[in-house]
């Protein structure tokens, strides 16, 4: 199957996004998980873009990222 040239550029994104977030907040891929509510392995697997979040913790994850946005501007 053929995914449109953004869904594929999202994709390759993803893994970086995810361990630029867990780097930025300071969190191993153990603390990172428990805050999302998965194992360490997904985490890790979701870094080497060997899995894709759900979208469930997609939603998760951009939760975090607004957090941390609002905890820059505050400062």
């Amino acid at each position: 199957m053929d995914y449109p040239k953004t869904m594929t550029s999202f994709t390759l994104q993803i893994p970086e996004l995810i361990k630029t977030l867990r780097k930025r907040m300071n969190l191993s891929q153990e603390k990172l998980a428990a805050r999302l509510g998965v194992s360490f392995q997904t985490i890790n697997r979701w870094e080497r873009g060997h899995a894709t979040p759900s979208l469930m913790a997609i939603k998760l994850i951009e939760l975090q990222l607004r957090q941390m946005g609002e905890r820059v501007k505050m400062t």
